[in-house]
């Protein structure tokens, strides 16, 4: 026979259905973030029936009307040696909703009747916990572990994932490793995965935490230009593929647009779409032509009418040379879009302008294989940095395109996930189209206001949260999850390349080696002395 719990308080003053507060014992309080359960009547269906409706502590405080600010300090030592202790620990609790059947589906409810002050309110027993935050093994991808509650693990559902995401933290916060914990999961269920990563953070996907390779190794892959310096020297890195462009397969609207033309600018684009005329038609065959060929053939225009334009079409054409992405062959999307794989996009050692060139053509190729058809399975598009590319007030070659993806792409199956630290410095319109958001720690306020003017489902309390959150932990809010819940990201099982260096080890390796340096030269210089000697 199971025994009946005991309470751990009651509720007092006025109550909704959204929150209420609740006296507790001193001895045995809920901490903040902790989980409890009060007893409702709801309508469910056509009747009223008393249900279990789950509540989260968002706030605790003590009171005292003996102890207080009017008495000086030798009165309080007075109450305190004659044992007089009234204090009253009061907790605040948000409702998120109460679990029922409808025919064979589990569905949560938002409470619509008053909780009554005097009700008892419970400890919420683990069962119904875990039911609130967990998913079919076909559904869930196991993101980490509530962190009141470190033995209940939390999965996000893999639809929330259509209405796209953003992952938002502070550096240093945690992000980059969230990201790779996410990877993991849509990997694991076959997922076909981009990754836009400016400083190398995903390049070691491919290995596990102790340098072994990956059960699905074979199937993770990283692009990355001839030009790039590269965070990570190439031997390091499993399966480096070589990503290149040619040039000379751009149509003239794709050079005028990547030189930064406007569109008013017709003449100045008309000589442009001249001279690529003219070098596809001469007499020597230009199958390939570099930007530079481009310039000078610009100087080749006798058509009067065209001159001038031609002649200001070289300064705009100028700027490709600083694109150093271009080679005598194209890289096929088809080695990047391949079902059942995580391509990693490295960008660390390219300048702003051929990032953006390259971000651009890749999200370009991805919307015309899945609306075209030619790629028939969904697509998980990570853009961390997001920030570089769709910023909130200049334009970038890739924006356009992502705003297009962030509009319309789940009707296609593309699903975006934006990767920022600096949420007040990317174009809100896009933010704002990401319906889930996987919160880490943020102080900045005004990044905090972007977040909060992102998002329809981060309340005020929530948000309060935001600067007290600690490292790895994170508040996930949106349609990945059925209420809002704060979590403790599960450790990675592949290997991490974002880590902030250890400056401590790192600084005792300069000293180890310039000891051993200076030890090598004295032995070898008593060693020469002594061989002179001879």
């Amino acid at each position: 026979m199971s025994s009946i719990p005991e309470p751990i308080g009651r509720i007092v003053g006025v109550s909704s259905p959204d929150s209420f507060i609740f006296v507790s014992k001193k001895e045995n309080h809920p901490p903040k973030y902790e989980y409890v359960s009060v007893k409702s009547k709801e309508l469910v269906g056509d009747k009223i029936i008393e249900v279990d409706v789950l509540a989260q502590v968002t706030g605790i405080a003590s009171k005292s009307h003996t102890y207080n600010e009017d008495l000086d300090y030798t009165a309080l030592e007075r109450i305190y040696h004659a044992g007089i202790d009234d204090a009253n620990v009061l907790c605040k609790a948000r409702t998120l909703g109460f679990m029922t059947k409808l025919g064979s589906k589990e569905l949560i409810l938002v409470p619509r009747r008053a909780i009554y002050p005097g009700n008892p309110v419970y400890l919420a027993p683990d069962d119904l916990v875990r039911r609130f935050f967990s998913y079919s093994p076909e559904e869930g991808l196991h993101i980490g572990y509530l962190v009141s509650r470190p033995s209940i693990p939390v999965h996000i559902h893999v639809n929330g994932f259509r209405r796209h995401v953003a992952i938002i933290a502070q550096t240093g916060a945690g992000k980059s490793y969230t990201v790779g914990v996410l990877i993991e999961e849509l990997l694991e269920k076959g997922a076909t995965v981009i990754i836009i990563d400016p400083h190398a953070d995903y390049v070691f996907l491919s290995r596990t935490k102790d340098g072994n390779r990956h059960p699905y190794w074979k199937r993770i892959q990283v692009f990355r230009n001839p030009n790039s310096t590269g965070r990570y020297s190439e031997k390091d890195i499993d399966n480096v593929k070589e990503l290149v462009l040619r040039f000379s397969e751009l149509d003239a609207d794709n050079v005028a647009t990547i030189a930064g033309i406007p569109e008013s600018y017709t003449r100045i684009r008309e000589a442009i779409n001249r001279a690529v005329e003219r070098l596809r038609n001469s007499n020597v065959k230009r199958d390939t032509y570099t930007p530079q060929d481009l310039h000078g053939e610009l100087d080749n225009e006798d058509n009067k009418s065209y001159t001038d334009a031609a002649s200001r079409a070289k300064t705009y054409v100028k700027r490709l040379f600083k694109v150093k992405v271009f080679g005598d062959k194209s890289t096929s999307i088809k080695e990047i879009l391949k079902p059942f794989n995580v391509s990693i996009i490295d960008l660390s050692g390219l300048n702003n302008a051929s990032m953006d060139y390259i971000t651009s053509w890749i999200l370009k190729e991805v919307f015309n294989q899945r609306s075209s058809g030619d790629f028939q399975w969904p697509v998980f598009i990570f853009i961390e940095e997001a920030h570089r590319f769709v910023p909130a007030k200049s334009n970038t070659l890739s924006a356009p395109i992502i705003n297009t993806i962030a509009a319309e792409g789940r009707k296609f199956g593309i699903f975006l996930t934006l990767i920022t630290q600096r949420p007040s410095k990317i174009n809100s319109d896009t933010l704002s189209q990401c319906n889930s958001q996987i919160i880490l720690r943020i102080t900045n306020p005004h990044d905090q206001l972007a977040v909060q003017q992102a998002s329809e489902r981060l309340g005020a309390e929530l948000m309060d949260n935001l600067p007290g959150l600690n490292v790895g932990e994170a508040i996930v809010v949106g349609e990945l999850t059925r209420v809002p819940v704060t979590i403790k990201v599960r450790e990675r099982r592949t290997k991490e390349g974002g880590a902030d260096i250890d400056l401590v080890k790192e600084l005792r390796k300069a000293r180890n080696q310039l000891k051993n340096e200076e030890l090598f030269k004295e032995e070898f210089y008593i060693g020469d002395s002594m061989l002179s000697e001879v």
